[in-house]
């Protein structure tokens, strides 16, 4: 019984459920349009992004820091790709690997600095988005660069009927990176140095390397995320990955990952990004204001941080009683 209660007041099922329930009703007040595999297509490709760069932002998060450089990352890994194929003359293949490599790169040195400087990674994510939406400026300019090859835009029109490769893709890198965390050692010494950095020093887990590795990680999930979008645009300009900072963030946080650190919601954090996603397709159905939108989002997100800190309290402050009252209870017993 108390598995089957802890599932049933899991974020997942919660999620899961507002995600059915808002579906059904954009499903009874479209006439049913959402259905058609056009739509059904549109939502999963654009929903991949979302995906990729919550679990970015998470991983980042399992370490107790922030990663705000996340769609300048991704920014400037797209005007690599885009650049280096209709000026440079790149072939497909290279140019994705350059690109996503560069992601990787940029994420290694948020995570350097870090470690080097012993500065918060909010503090240093926010210098270099700052630096990398100049270097995205400088090599797309104002123009959009999209004369490269045509068979890599129409690979979001390809997949198993209505499910593009994209999204399966997606999909794929997730349950690798639940993978990680659950199987692989590196995996548990991140969540470890999250979770109570004292202690993992003391059973021997490098807490530098840790966060250097998260941050790399975050720049892996970045680059994913930047193929996905190179493949799903029909052109890349400066504006590319500046609206990614606000669900790479409300993602992971709605799906149930903790400010505090020391866990990760896989589940949670795609969940969470498709409620998002159908949010957005709500808001273009029903014509209603995106300022509105972002500001029911905004609320949830801070909604879903103060209830978390306030769990988090209560269940120290249970934790800390019930010590108390085992000291008491054993000092009563070896009393003479």
């Amino acid at each position: 019984m108390g598995r089957r209660a802890a599932f049933l007041r899991s974020t997942e099922l919660s999620l899961a459920v507002i995600f059915i329930v808002g579906f059904a009703l954009l499903i009874a007040t479209t006439g049913g349009e959402v259905l058609s595999d056009q739509s059904l297509s549109s939502f999963m490709i654009y929903l991949a992004v979302p995906i990729l760069v919550g679990l970015g932002q998470m991983v980042v998060l399992s370490v107790r820091q922030m990663n705000l450089a996340i769609g300048a990352m991704g920014g400037v890994s797209c005007a690599v790709m885009a650049v280096g194929m209709a000026q440079l003359g790149w072939p497909v293949p290279v140019a994705l690997a350059v690109g996503f490599l560069v992601a990787v790169g940029l994420g290694a040195i948020n995570g350097a600095l870090v470690v080097i400087t012993r500065l918060n990674g909010l503090v240093i994510t926010l210098a270099t988005m700052t630096i990398l939406i100049g270097v995205q400026y400088a090599l797309v300019a104002a123009y959009t660069v999209d004369q490269y090859p045509d068979e890599l835009k129409e690979l979001k029109l390809q997949g198993v009927g209505p499910v593009p490769w994209i999204f399966l893709a997606s999909l794929a890198v997730a349950f690798v990176v639940s993978w990680f965390f659950r199987r692989m050692a590196a995996g548990r010494r991140i969540l470890a140095t999250g979770g109570n950095p004292v202690a993992a020093t003391l059973s021997g887990i490098s807490n530098d390397r840790s966060v250097f590795l998260a941050h790399t990680l975050s720049g892996v999930l970045v680059g994913a995320a930047a193929i996905v979008t190179m493949a799903s645009l029909p052109g890349i300009n400066r504006s590319v990955g500046g609206d990614w900072l606000l669900p790479s963030f409300a993602a992971p946080i709605i799906g149930g990952v903790s400010l505090a650190g020391g866990n990760v919601a896989i589940a949670g954090t795609v969940l969470a990004a498709s409620v998002i996603r159908l949010i957005d397709v709500a808001r273009v159905q029903w014509l209603l204001d995106a300022s509105t939108v972002r500001f029911a989002v905004g609320a949830v997100v801070l909604g879903t941080v103060v209830l978390s800190e306030w769990r988090g309290r209560r269940a120290a402050r249970r934790a800390q009683e019930e010590a108390l009252r085992a000291s008491r209870e054993e000092a009563t017993v070896v009393r003479p």
